[in-house]
């Protein structure tokens, strides 16, 4: 994500942010399944990826189920927060900038490749694809709807309809394993669509 008015929400809301969804304990029993199905696909004690990990919720509750982690984000101040608040090492870097080759066992790109315009999906799926070893994990989080907009705060977003995220996956060497659609309330204060995808390569 290298969209400069998007990084900029996040640079000014990155404690706001932080506040309303970096709590760990807040998980809920839908997010909590997706984690299992992630978790199901991946080797005892694997290497996992947090792909946009924000504030590091994630991340940190992908290393407390016992998995190693690394973690990358395009935000400054949201690698700021993950250092603070979980104490991760997050690499700052846009999506182009993962070029490991068959180095994860798992990648978890939760409501992150949202931002990367659509024409640039297939191109950061194939990173994704190859720098996941043989048969490895992959959970993607995007919101639901047609083309691409800005919301009220000013941020870039692609939305998907779940059958074009599934093709565009398996049009990147992916088998999809499990779908999950649902709503909920991010940063803008809307109630949004979206859906959740995991795979494996």
């Amino acid at each position: 994500m290298s969209d400069k008015q998007t990084l900029d929400v996040y640079a000014k809301a990155a404690g706001t942010y932080a506040e309303k969804f970096a709590r760990i304990e807040d998980i809920d029993v839908d997010q909590f399944s997706d984690l299992t199905a992630f978790f199901d696909l991946l080797t005892e004690g694997g290497l996992v990826l947090d792909y946009g990990c924000g504030p590091g919720q994630w991340a940190a509750k992908i290393r407390t189920a016992g998995y190693r982690v690394e973690a990358m984000d395009a935000s400054p101040e949201m690698a700021d927060l993950a250092k603070a608040a979980f104490d991760l090492d997050v690499t700052v870097g846009t999506f182009d900038a993962l070029d490991a080759v068959a180095h994860y066992d798992g990648i978890w790109a939760n409501f992150s490749l949202l931002h990367a315009p659509k024409a640039e999906l297939p191109a950061h799926l194939a990173r994704v694809k190859n720098a996941l070893k043989p048969a490895g994990a992959f959970h993607i989080g995007m919101k639901l709807g047609d083309g691409e907009a800005r919301d009220h705060l000013g941020r870039f977003y692609s939305y998907y309809q779940p059958e074009e995220l599934t093709k565009l996956l398996e049009t990147a060497g992916f088998t999809v394993t499990r779908k999950r659609t649902g709503s909920g309330f991010g940063l803008a204060g809307t109630d949004d669509t979206f859906v959740i995808l995991t795979a494996h390569g």
